[in-house]
């Protein structure tokens, strides 16, 4: 039977470019035709996959930022394309966002439906796709901490991605939770499972003339061996800048970049000559930070063909980086730091990327190219699935909200048990919530009773970590920020020891409020950038001289549950003008529902909820203006948005068949 197929195969590479050509076998057929001897193999000639030749094009999609009824269309797009692997990061934050608390799909908590990893990696297998993983414990991925969970930072003089015993015992009670999930997957026992990475891009950790803990690394490669992963492990960065500071001996390297070809693969060919090649993230686009001019697009489509171009005439295989970026939902967004001003900047909650495939999972141009090159460049042919079709848009009746909550009506709501007596100030992570776990996203109010004089001033002594609105007896005094420059000042993280002087109005006894928005964690550079503490903790508040003691710290996580079961809403005709405030009001979908956005043009800066799932941040000041509501989290009938706004709210909120980037 299978000298059969393979002489039809072999006439169809000769005749015949066809995709859905059903004389043709699908991967799993080719590849273990005669039964499974070998996992994926590197020598020097190309990679093999059970001793056959295989080129491996592969694309980036996380099954942590597409809505789950979605992963099966991404995957079929991608297989359209001719790829015939798949490739995703696994965030520990996710997996076990509470210490010793794991969830893997079967919790009850904002993600939860995101998170079965066993059902994505074997849906990819039923859609004929191989698969890479990316388990960490480290991922970066323009996530919350590179996926670190908060709660290390509990931990006193932790150093993260270290072999301090510290950390890796922790990683090593997580990787004996997941790693048993994925052994059966592998290729060697029936699975999709071809290759793993030990850690990410370790090479990029810290200086180039700093030496690396390759104890850590041996670690985690033990750490996969003892769980029974026995496939291709690899490690990967930048050949050219990091040489081979971030590997092991023994283990393939591979290459992360997004221009000079050449020079990359050059580089990864002398330091390995005798493995194969393979470019781990070639980055088809690039993500937005708040407050950048315009977004970011990466490389231009005639730019990216011919970069491809040069990647196969190496022999080399590839995986895209991102095929179809998707959202960064709720508080999951990561940020950088950067060597000018702001220093600090945070990713955007739509990660988009530019990509092949965009956050709607709509094919664009790159797409288009990514299908010819490859399909000129595979010497492999089998089945693949006509392309399907796009998703429903639609842009609703806009919204007019009549219920809001003030910031006292909100303060109100939260549990006690989410309320801390401090006798100084501490960073959200420091705070006895959440099983002793600390809070890991959202906002922390400070508050205290004071007596203001005519003029008194208010400084917080070193930086804030990240935003600060001021209120006074639920007054706010911070101004609106809409460009770079309006950072400098009182409230924001550039610049410490910031002082704000109030009127002569507001003297006397007075409530204040500092509430402090955690904009989202790091999640690359040197050991100092995984310092992660949120909230006020560099120095005391200091007013009229004196250092102010004696704060009750409220933790507002923003937990869907939490959002949903809200009860003390007022209603009006007129909301309030200025935050922060929550709103909340209906829109009516008739039918099917259908992908839309959010407008948040004429809005200030906050968080929106739809049907008590959190879809991300907004910032007028952009690049993105809209937020994605995927059709999954809508139904037939009334659902209900509920938007907490920092600033400045709007008459009201309408909706988008399409996105709105700043240009």
């Amino acid at each position: 039977m299978w000298k059969i197929l393979g002489a039809v195969f072999l006439l169809s590479v000769a005749t015949s470019k066809a995709t859905g050509d059903q004389s043709l076998p699908t991967l799993y057929e080719y590849y273990t035709a005669g039964g499974v001897n070998t996992t994926l193999e590197a020598p020097a000639s190309g990679f093999l996959l059970n001793g056959k030749e295989i080129t491996i094009f592969s694309g980036a999609i996380h099954y942590f930022r597409v809505h789950p009824e979605y992963w099966q269309d991404r995957m079929r797009k991608l297989r359209a394309a001719g790829f015939n692997t798949l490739e995703t990061y696994i965030p520990w934050n996710l997996h076990e966002p509470e210490k010793d608390v794991f969830d893997f799909g079967d919790g009850n908590r904002d993600f939860s439906m995101f998170l079965d990893v066993r059902k994505f990696i074997q849906l990819a297998q039923e859609e004929d796709l191989f698969v890479i993983i990316r388990p960490g414990p480290y991922i970066c991925s323009e996530w919350d901490f590179g996926g670190l969970p908060s709660w290390l930072l509990r931990i006193p003089d932790i150093k993260v991605r270290t072999s301090d015993p510290q950390f890796t015992s922790r990683v090593k009670i997580y990787f004996d939770k997941l790693l048993p999930l994925l052994t059966d997957l592998q290729f060697t026992r029936g699975g999709p499972i071809i290759a793993v990475q030990i850690e990410n891009e370790y090479g990029g950790f810290g200086k180039t003339s700093d030496p690396r803990d390759k104890d850590y690394l041996k670690f985690i490669k033990n750490a996969y061996e003892d769980n029974g992963l026995e496939g291709l492990f690899f490690t990967s960065d930048s050949p050219s800048t990091s040489g081979d500071i971030g590997s092991l001996p023994g283990v393939l390297q591979t290459a992360n970049f997004n221009s000079f070809p050449t020079n990359q693969l050059d580089a990864l060919k002398q330091l390995q000559p005798d493995r194969a090649l393979m470019v781990m993230e070639f980055w088809s686009g690039w993500f937005d930070h708040w407050l950048e001019g315009s977004h970011q697009t990466g490389l231009r489509p005639t730019v990216l063909e011919d970069y491809l171009e040069q990647i196969f005439s190496y022999n080399a295989s590839i995986n895209v980086y991102m095929f179809h970026g998707g959202t960064s939902f709720g508080f999951m967004n990561g940020a950088n730091v950067v060597f000018i001003f702001p220093y600090y900047a945070p990713d955007t909650s739509s990660y988009d990327y530019d990509a092949p495939l965009s956050e709607a999972g709509d094919y664009t141009e790159k797409y288009r190219i990514l299908e010819r090159v490859v399909a000129k460049h595979n010497k492999v042919l089998t089945q693949t699935p006509e392309k399907p079709a796009e998703s429903t848009k639609a842009a609703y009746e806009p919204i007019k909200f009549s219920l809001f909550m003030t910031m006292e009506d909100i303060l109100n709501e939260i549990e006690q048990e989410d309320k801390t007596q401090l006798e100084t100030l501490q960073p959200m992570e420091s705070l006895p919530v959440n099983n002793g776990n600390g809070q890991s996203y959202g906002y922390i109010n400070y508050r205290k009773k004071v007596k203001l004089t005519n003029n008194s001033t208010i400084k917080i002594s070193g930086h804030v970590r990240d935003i600060a609105l001021l209120m006074l007896d639920n007054q706010q005094k911070t101004k609106i920020p809409s460009q770079r420059n309006d950072l400098h000042g009182f409230g924001f993280w550039p610049d410490k020891d910031q002082e704000l002087t109030f009127e002569e109005a507001d003297a006397g006894e007075r409530t204040i409020d500092i509430l402090v928005e955690n904009a989202g964690r790091v999640n690359y550079g040197g050991p100092e950038d995984f310092i992660q503490k949120k909230g006020l903790w560099e120095g005391p508040v200091i007013i009229d001289g004196a250092e102010q003691t004696g704060w009750e710290a409220t933790a507002l996580q923003f937990k869907s549950q939490w959002v949903r079961n809200l009860n003390s809403w007022r209603q009006s005709t007129s909301v309030p003008e200025r935050g922060p405030v929550l709103l909340k009001g209906t829109f009516e979908v008739t039918g099917d529902p259908a992908d839309t956005w959010l407008d948040f043009s004429l809005w200030g800066k906050g968080i929106a909820f739809v049907n008590g799932f959190h879809l991300g941040r907004y910032f007028k000041a952009g690049p993105p203006k809209t937020l994605y509501i995927p059709a999954p989290l809508l139904h037939s009938g009334f659902n209900e948005v509920i938007i907490f706004e920092h600033y400045q709210t709007a008459a009201e909120l309408t909706f988008r068949d399409s996105p709105i980037f700043n240009s």
